[in-house]
């Protein structure tokens, strides 16, 4: 259950998708007039479902805790509900990369302060450097300070750490390492501003493989932990004793005993391994490392653990088995601060039979392990497993001993026990965070509880998604964990697609007129990649692969659900009648194309290639290429058919050196319009009709009226209605989307990292409406203007307008000048226009008539700088209102 990222989205982004101007509208309003609804955003529950390489607890406030994750941003842990809050929403599409998060630093000074270093690759899949983000309110809003270097949430060696490190007696004071031969930072003003520490020593030189030409394998993994000795210091003064671990096998760990004036290699340590991890027990004077041969997270074949003596210098070698024994490296390392001499480690790259934790309450002289064989292949646990709340960690397996269903874990480099709680321990896994609350039954003698601890952590990347007209409401092909069926989206699915389970799903389908047939497609080490369902997703067969065929690739079935077209990796298109026991090649049409189904006639399938558009009328047999010109000439494209409507096809797509846009045909791919509205486009998908429309609902992520976002539109693509906002972005969403054919207005969104978000209209309208006519109030008003989020760059406020005169309004029109430049990006419930700092906020349809007494409310967001001052007045007409 080795779990690899997938790179295919990865090197789409490289190629040009993500690059784009800023969203900041300008000051005059954009051609494209915008709609904009409040919908409630949540994610269809996984819990879990990818590596969370490092989880930090605050040192002086009981119960703060945070959890980063390698490409799905950061996380709070939030007590009263025992769950988790995303924190990095806001990251949004240019940003991409910074939903990777190589390290992350809780303030002990100032609980409501924390960092991020985020950034995804150092290599050139990620086009963007990193950046140290900041918070004063514990990640509820951020501020940005761009780094002249990329960071590696997601590159080898990213479950060291922590990498970026808090002043524990000077708080301004902040340490960051750096990959790629960048060295060591500081920042003296609490992350504001960055300078590397020119005389640190070494910038380290260990690479995971220098012969990989992509430069993902072959980055120089850098500084990769700092730790302060707080005994040296006071309060208001800076540390004096800092520990930092750098990735170099002869000098992995260096010192400053002047407050990182001076730097020093630790004499007499330990050679021919990597530190992943540096802890310290102030109150006994031990710096404990974890050691490994390799950088990790997947990697690693021997290891060590190694104590250091503060006061005196000795190294003590506490490894809990000989070396000689090992064939993995450790890296999980946590300490008890509430019984000093008690500490724990991971055996992180034991993949097999599982991986494995050791405890010590002797500083490390003795050990004892999570479990032990009896007789081999018997094993005797010290815990048990309850994975009832995210009942597919099995992975509906059913293993040999020594093996056991669940694991304990995999990739366990993040392990700690809550310095206010000895009883309780998370560690993160490749798939989930593990904890126990009751970790002392460990050296009692009884068996402690090991249970996810990972609601609302989601952390998938997503490849396609699909709604059928009946049966479960969303089906989805996940990368690294296959994929689900979702009867209940606030409910944990039992089980992933299984039968086969694919380590990573690429594309699935079901047939529109028969939405029991499904059919999905992805990948696997040995076997087939095909699978198929007659029950709607809830079992599965595999089926038959053509000859040559190494990976899933995309797939398509037909309306009836009689025949199949399918386009592999590693092998040409084909078809197949039935459920593909047999497997003719297609004619017409070049290796690798995009494939779907036309909703209506069985025997139509579309196809696209390199700006080419293909379309068969034999059920896949033969294609004809399209006389279709002006459509992208890369394969960034995304393109399907209208369920109900023949040959009526929407095709998203491209890229900024080119064409990129949203394209209709109506005559089944024969000729294509541009939507002269859309300057990028990226998905497209279908939901259920607004009440009183004719034509199904457009859903797509794209670039509109100068905004990047999810839109909406209810007549064919003619005006758009923007349904997210600044405060959730998600990153990269340009994988998949599609509405909901049951309910209007319900849309699932694809990320790179956050899992499925489905989005419900809460703005009260049915359809889009614009701004009525300018109206003409009279009588008294009152507003209250508040800032609900602040994050850097942006803001959120909603605004309230009460009628406290005695006629109604029939009809309204609210001016306010911004005081500091801000600027408006989107409003909701409200038609809004901006003209330099003056804007005008109308009515829209429904909610013109405003009853003495009564109020009125909407909400926008805007981009700031420097300051952002309310406004000082507000006007109804010429009406000057009353402030609240």
């Amino acid at each position: 259950m080795r779990r690899t990222r997938t790179l295919t989205v990865v090197l789409a982004l490289a190629a040009g998708l993500l690059s784009g101007a800023p969203t900041a509208l300008a000051a005059d309003p954009p051609a494209t007039e915008l709609a904009a609804d409040t919908y409630t955003w949540k994610n269809a529950r996984i819990d879990g479902g990818g590596f969370v390489p490092g989880i930090v607890f605050n040192r002086s406030e009981k119960n703060l805790a945070y959890a980063r994750t390698d490409i799905g941003g950061a996380y709070r842990w939030q007590e009263s509900s025992k769950t988790w809050t995303p924190l990095l929403d806001s990251v949004g599409w240019d940003d991409w990369g910074h939903t990777g998060v190589v390290a992350i630093a809780s303030d002990s000074v100032d609980p409501n302060r924390v960092y991020a270093a985020v950034g995804t690759y150092t290599n050139s899949w990620d086009p963007k450097n990193g950046a140290v983000m900041r918070s004063s309110d514990r990640g509820a809003s951020w501020q940005k300070t761009n780094l002249p270097f990329k960071l590696g949430g997601n590159m080898p060696g990213r479950g060291m750490g922590e990498r970026l490190a808090v002043d524990p007696n000077r708080n301004s004071v902040l340490y960051l390492g750096a990959p790629s031969g960048k060295g060591l930072w500081r920042s003296t003003d609490s992350g504001v501003t960055w300078s590397q520490v020119t005389n640190f020593p070494n910038v380290g030189n260990y690479v995971a493989d220098p012969s990989d030409t992509s430069g993902y394998s072959s980055d120089n993994q850098g500084i990769v932990w700092v730790t302060f000795d707080e005994s040296t210091g006071t309060s208001g003064n800076a540390t004096k004793t800092i520990y930092v671990g750098v990735a170099d096998k002869a000098n992995a760990v260096y010192r400053s005993t002047d407050a990182g004036a001076t730097w020093q290699r630790l004499a007499g340590q330990p050679t021919g391994y990597l530190a992943h991890k540096g802890v310290l027990d102030a109150k006994n004077g031990y710096l404990y490392l974890a050691y490994s041969d390799k950088g990790g997270p997947y990697d690693g074949g021997k290891g060590q653990l190694w104590r250091y003596a503060t006061g005196t210098g000795a190294w003590t070698n506490i490894s809990p088995v000989a070396e000689a024994d090992t064939f993995y490296g450790f890296s999980g390392l946590t300490v008890d601060r509430q019984k000093p001499g008690t500490v724990m480690a991971t055996a992180y790259s034991a993949w097999w039979p599982d991986t494995q934790i050791f405890r010590s309450t002797d500083s490390g002289a003795t050990w004892t392990k999570a479990w032990d064989y009896t007789s081999y292949p018997n094993r005797e646990n010290r815990y048990t497993m309850d994975v009832s709340s995210s009942p597919w960690l099995t992975w509906g397996a059913n293993p040999q001993p020594p093996e056991q269903t669940p694991k304990l874990g995999w990739m366990t480099e993040a392990l700690e026990i809550d310095p206010f709680d000895s009883n309780r321990m998370m560690y993160g896994t490749g798939a989930t965070i593990y904890g126990t609350e009751n970790l002392g039954n460990w050296d009692s003698g009884g068996k402690f509880t090991v249970k996810p601890m990972v609601r609302g952590l989601e952390e998938t990347a997503v490849n396609d998604l699909a709604s059928p007209p009946s049966g479960a409401p969303l089906l989805s092909a996940l990368g690294d964990i296959g994929g689900f069926r979702h009867t209940d989206l606030t409910k944990v699915p039992s089980m992933m697609f299984t039968q086969p389970n694919f380590t990573t799903t690429t594309s699935l389908d079901f047939a529109e007129s028969k939405p029991d047939t499904v059919v999905r497609v992805g990948h696997l080490d040995s076997g087939p990649h095909i699978a198929f369902s007659t029950d709607n997703g809830a079992n599965w067969f595999a089926g038959t692969d053509p000859s040559g065929v190494s990976g899933g690739g995309t797939v398509a079935s037909a309306a009836d659900g009689g025949r199949f077209v399918w386009s592999p990796e590693g092998a040409g298109v084909h078809h197949t009648t039935g459920f593909g026991t047999s497997w003719q090649a297609s004619g017409g049409i070049p290796a690798g194309a995009i494939v779907e189904s036309d909703r209506v006639d069985p025997k139509t399938f579309y196809g696209f290639k390199s700006g080419r558009f293909y379309v068969s009328t034999d059920g896949g047999a033969t294609f004809k290429e399209s006389p279709a010109t002006g459509l992208p000439s890369g394969d960034s494209v995304r393109f399907k058919a209208l369920p109900g409507g023949k040959g009526d096809v929407w095709l998203a797509g491209g890229a900024t050196d080119g064409a990129y846009g949203l394209w209709h045909s109506t005559d089944g791919g024969a000729t294509f319009t541009k939507l002269s509205n859309v300057e990028q486009a990226d998905i497209v998908g279908f939901g259920k009709a607004a009440p009183g429309a004719s034509y199904q609902t457009l859903y797509t992520s794209a670039k509109i009226g100068g905004v990047r976002g999810i839109f909406r539109s209810t007549d064919k693509g003619a005006r758009w209605t923007r349904i997210n906002d600044d405060a959730h972005q998600w990153g990269w969403t340009g994988a998949a989307i599609t509405g909901d054919p049951r309910v209007y207005g319900r849309v699932y969104v694809s990320t790179n990292g956050r899992g499925v978000l489905y989005g419900d209209s809460s703005g009260g309208g049915t359809t889009d409406p614009g701004p009525g006519p300018d109206p003409t109030p009279t009588g008294a008003c009152k507003v209250t203007y508040k800032v609900t989020s602040q994050w850097s760059g942006g803001f959120q406020a909603d605004v309230q307008l009460t009628n406290t005169g005695t006629s109604a309004w029939n009809g309204w029109s609210l001016g306010w000048t911004f005081p500091d430049g801000q600027k408006l990006t989107q409003a909701w419930n409200a038609g809004a226009t901006q003209s330099g700092a003056a804007v005008t906020a109308k009515n829209v349809g429904w909610n013109g008539t405003v009853a003495a007494g009564s109020s009125v409310s909407f909400g926008f967001t805007a981009n700031w700088s420097g300051t952002n001052t309310k406004p000082a007045a507000f006007k109804l007409g010429e009406q000057t209102c009353t402030i609240a």
